[in-house]
């Protein structure tokens, strides 16, 4: 991701992108609605939620003519939280508008994370994407890699901020982000809630800005929550691998992860790339005390 690009992105103001994306369109088909225009709004995400998720006449259509997964396409309706350059939460816009590069070229930027789930043996846990999977298919990478979607406890809007919609501290930010990682650790992986919540302890590392082309005509441009999970000495987990997210999945040491990237025939999703490079290593030799290292507020931006 280029400076020029960064520079586009941090000039741009609230008003200036839903300028470009509250349209007739994105209003009809729910694709783009800016926070202060929404009447209503989820409290949380279920499973009964996703169940009820729509493809709409223009998404059929697409279906018909693509070879895109169908499940994997109805979950393009999920509602991702846009932010801004400083992580301020503006507006809901699907995951298929927040993933289409002409909309990246665009400026939209929206808030994901990634986990990275240790073991008591201090093995990290890696999953291959799935081949259904729309962005990044087929591609090796940390643990779990999703977004926090445009509902309250997900945003981290709660009884005791409950107005602070556009202005949510990063404690509470973090808070939020931890519910959808522990969502989307049993959606992908089978890991059962209770299993993460008990079991272990998450850390909030820092955050991570950057952009990335995928397969045409998709791509990331993410500010993305990054989380170490340590699981608790003598328990392990339950994992239940999800065919339409993951391919496979593994726990590897250091120096397995290391030969795997030294692998030409390997392919590694890039923002799994970049925290290898910048970060990762770093980490995982001091996992022990990693609380040491947890709850930097900076954001970190992968420009190049």
């Amino acid at each position: 991701m280029s400076l020029q690009y960064q520079e586009k992105v941090k000039n741009l103001s609230q008003d200036d992108v839903a300028s470009l994306f509250y349209t007739e369109e994105n209003i009809k088909n729910s694709s783009f609605i800016p926070l202060n225009k929404q009447t209503e709004r989820l409290n949380k995400y279920t499973k009964k939620d996703l169940e009820n998720l729509q493809l709409d006449e223009t998404d059929s259509q697409e279906l018909e003519s693509s070879q895109y997964d169908p499940e994997q396409l109805r979950l393009m309706k999920e509602q991702c939280i846009v932010v801004d350059y400083n992580d301020n939460e503006f507006a809901s816009g699907s995951k298929k508008l927040c993933h289409l590069m002409e909309n990246i070229d665009k400026g939209l930027l929206h808030r994901a994370f990634s986990v990275f789930l240790f073991n008591d043996k201090g093995e990290l846990l890696l999953q291959q994407r799935s081949s259904d999977k729309i962005t990044f298919p087929d591609l090796w990478t940390n643990t779990c890699c999703s977004h926090p979607l445009c509902v309250d406890d997900e945003m981290g809007l709660f009884a005791h901020n409950s107005d602070s919609l556009g202005k949510i501290s990063l404690e509470d930010k973090v808070e939020g982000t931890t519910i959808a990682a522990i969502r989307k650790l049993e959606h992908e992986l089978g890991i059962p809630m209770k299993d993460t919540e008990e079991k272990g302890k998450f850390f909030f590392l820092n955050r991570i800005h950057y952009m990335a082309p995928s397969n045409a005509p998709w791509g990331e441009h993410e500010v993305d929550y990054i989380f170490i999970y340590k699981t608790d000495k003598g328990k392990d987990l339950t994992i239940l691998g999800n065919p339409n997210e993951v391919r496979e999945f593994k726990y590897v040491t250091m120096e397995q992860l290391k030969e795997m990237m030294a692998d030409p025939n390997l392919k590694f999703t890039p923002w799994f790339k970049l925290i290898c490079q910048s970060y990762l290593f770093d980490w995982w030799s001091k996992l022990d005390t990693i609380e040491e290292h947890a709850n930097d507020k900076e954001i970190y931006r992968m420009f190049f």
